[in-house]
């Protein structure tokens, strides 16, 4: 037995706790040995593999194996576990989607269980950075534009991958560009900064994340790795946070010293700004031993209490029942936006009198898996909309054009009883940037990459080798296009035209939402997403998805975005809370979602902290609904609802339930910057019932907030 199974021993049976076993692991480390704690355990050229290397294993910083400490062994993972094949599960916006927390938390369990059997303790799934505009590339790996269900649902994820693995919650703070990630700076108010870019951030570490991951960007001035306000001020002493921080990768540490003052306790996943600098650092004074002990203490401290806790569970990869899991989520995500009748009845479910279907789209016979940056996973299997399709209808005839002859299209639509068209996004139109644009950014390399000429032909070599994609922010909110042409053409020749739209954030669709019979938006939805979209459309399951977002009419509506800026500014409208108070309708907006049957809902009553709401199903199958509570200011003009509670609730047809809702009144309150408390803001502020963000208050109760 090491030293270190013997303390995670000790802590299991209560003998010592984990900052005593961290002070005995300290105490017995090298000065060589405490120091390689802080950093990742790769050489620095090893950068040139690190895309093979994420997944062929996890990736390993401040392994001592004389002592048996694993060291941290990080797997990515929001859409599932990177490493060999694994569960590709939906995307974060999809599962973001299904407003189900608890399913959250049952897909976390089955990702920690996963990393854990492909050697990881350390998962970096948990990305809850606020979707500022829908044109930010990594959209499709946060959980939408609200603070409340981002905070919900990151804490389901937490919740369950902490069984297994240690979790990461990340881009901390104020991460929502992609093109400019590396060298933009955010600029934001204090009260805004708490208000709307954080209270999700405090969710999950109250939930027990173990570690944060600080951001690329910078944040009023200071880069995040070396932001004290953030990890210090903010993240321990206002929060309480005991765990550890790490940085993003490779561009992610500007200096050794300024980021662990600041409270970055690990530079990943290279030995490089803090192996060359801290021993010269630690010579001259320029960097005291007790910042390196606090950082290693932090590090210890929570990897061995992790294993002490770590449940019992068998560790799997692939499980059969994980990928019905993933089955399940996409099913549960998918969002009807539109389903108008034709001939007197609606398009979806589709008619059994079906007995020819076209469909149609590039993306049709697509995984549709999601962007190609450090997320990506490669399942055993996978399932496209046409294969899930024609294994869904069997005995119904099945013709598939890929779209590009917009006439040929129209022909084969003219020719079919109904018509399914794919369409979206895919890896090339938006998704992480993995590469720094700035060539001299390789130089860390040493020489020759330090030569000008090599960082160009260097970064030229990269960008074709890579098995990631560029990635990038999006240059439309629009689909392609073809598409919005192919889309006309097959609804002028079918008038009972479904419209599948593939993408990870909203996409703007004015040019045809009106000229289709139905809309179903299915984000990236993973490896079963075929199957999933085509018991959807046949009625076999229910589309069970409620917009994590507000799709606008234009994007004019939105936040000013510029993807290559250098400073921006954030402040507190966005979304559907900017849409509203500007007085511009949504498309669809916050959390709205159709399904085959019908509920009514109103405010029942409330008791503290929790509200009750009475909901009906009216329809004549069962069905499930999202009961949704929202905050506003009665006195403000106009009135801007925002999230303060919501449920999933299935019921059968007929069935009334009350259904008690737990409140998370933040958006109803402010913080003292000297004191750091919460009170109630001012004004009037009321409660309501609504399947989405309402624009109508009529069945509203006063709220009467906590004072503190």
């Amino acid at each position: 037995m090491t030293a270190f199974d013997d303390l995670v021993g000790q802590v299991r049976t209560g003998q010592v706790d984990a900052g005593a076993a961290a002070d005995r692991l300290v105490a017995v480390l090298s000065e060589d040995e405490l120091r390689w704690l802080l950093d990742g355990d790769l050489p620095v050229r090893a950068a040139v593999r690190l895309p093979a290397r994420i997944k062929a294993g996890p990736v390993v910083a401040g392994a001592v194996p004389r002592l048996g400490i694993p060291g941290i062994r990080f797997s990515d993972g929001p859409r599932g576990v990177v490493m060999g094949r694994s569960t590709a599960f939906p995307v974060t916006m999809a599962r973001a989607a299904t407003w189900d927390p608890a399913l959250e938390e049952r897909v976390g369990l089955a990702m920690g269980l996963e990393a854990r059997a492909l050697g990881a303790n350390y998962s970096g799934a948990v990305c809850v950075n606020l979707l500022r505009h829908p044109a930010w590339g990594r959209a499709q790996e946060c959980y939408g534009e609200d603070p409340v269900l981002i905070g919900r649902m990151g804490v389901g994820l937490t919740r369950g991958l902490r069984r297994n693995v240690m979790a990461c919650v990340k881009h901390f703070a104020l991460n929502s560009m992609e093109n400019a990630r590396f060298t933009v700076d955010v600029e934001v108010s204090e009260e805004d900064l708490h208000a709307v870019y954080l209270p999700h951030f405090r969710a999950v570490v109250d939930a027990g994340a173990e570690s944060v991951m600080s951001a690329y960007n910078s944040v009023n001035g200071s880069f995040a790795d070396e932001n004290a306000v953030l990890l210090t001020d903010v993240l321990r002493d206002e929060w309480g946070f005991t765990g550890f921080v790490t940085s993003d990768w490779v561009w992610g540490t500007h200096d050794a010293v300024r980021s662990l003052a600041a409270g970055l306790d690990v530079e990943m996943p290279l030995r490089m700004h803090r192996a060359r600098d801290l021993p010269g650092a630690l010579r001259s004074g320029r960097v005291s031993r007790s910042l390196v002990v606090r950082s290693a203490r932090r590090i210890l401290a929570t990897t061995v209490r992790h294993y002490a806790d770590r449940a019992v569970d068998e560790p799997v990869v692939d499980h059969s029942t994980h990928r019905a899991l993933a089955y399940e989520v996409a099913v549960r995500g998918a969002v009807l936006l539109r389903n108008a009748p034709v001939a007197g009845e609606p398009v979806l479910p589709l008619a059994p009198s079906v007995r020819r279907l076209a469909v149609i789209g590039r993306l049709a016979t697509a995984p549709n898996l999601g962007d190609r940056g450090s997320s990506m996973v490669e399942p055993p299997e996978t399932s496209s909309p046409l294969s899930g399709i024609r294994a869904a209808l069997p005995s119904v005839a099945v013709d598939h054009v890929d779209g590009a002859d917009l006439s040929a299209a129209a022909r084969v639509a003219a020719a079919a009883d109904a018509v399914v068209v794919v369409a979206g996004l895919d890896a090339a139109d938006e998704g992480e940037r993995i590469l720094n644009d700035d060539p001299a950014s390789i130089a860390f390399l040493g020489f020759p990459f330090t030569l000008r000429p090599v960082q160009w032909l260097a970064a030229k070599v990269a960008r074709r080798a890579t098995r990631f994609r560029p990635g990038g922010d999006r240059s439309s909110l629009s689909l392609h296009a073809h598409d919005e042409s192919l889309i006309a053409a097959v609804a002028a020749a079918n008038p009972r035209t479904v419209v599948v739209v593939v993408g990870g954030s909203a996409i703007i669709m004015e040019a045809w939402r009106d000229r289709v019979a139905a809309i179903l938006l299915a984000w990236y939805p993973g490896m079963a997403g075929g199957r999933a979209i085509a018991d959807v459309l046949t009625g076999a399951a229910e589309p069970g998805g409620r917009l994590p977002l507000a799709i606008p009419t234009s994007a004019a509506h939105l936040p000013f975005f510029d993807a290559g800026a250098r400073r921006i500014r954030y402040d507190a409208w966005w979304g559907q809370r900017k849409l509203d108070r500007d007085g511009h309708a949504a498309a669809y907006p916050f959390g709205f979602g159709l399904g085959y049957t019908t509920f009514a809902m109103a405010l029942a009553g409330r008791s503290g902290d929790t509200a009750v709401v009475r909901v009906t199903n009216t329809g004549d199958r069962p069905g499930s609904t999202v009961a949704q509570v929202y905050a506003f200011d009665a006195d403000a003009t106009p009135p801007v609802p925002a999230l303060v509670g919501f449920r999933r609730v299935s019921l059968d047809p007929g069935v009334t339930a009350d259904v008690p809702i737990d409140l998370d009144l933040t958006p109803t309150r402010q913080r003292d910057p000297a004191t750091r408390t919460w009170s109630p803001r001012p004004g009037r502020w009321r409660i309501v019932a609504a399947a989405h963000s309402p624009d109508a208050f009529d069945d509203a109760a006063d709220l009467v907030s906590p004072t503190s």
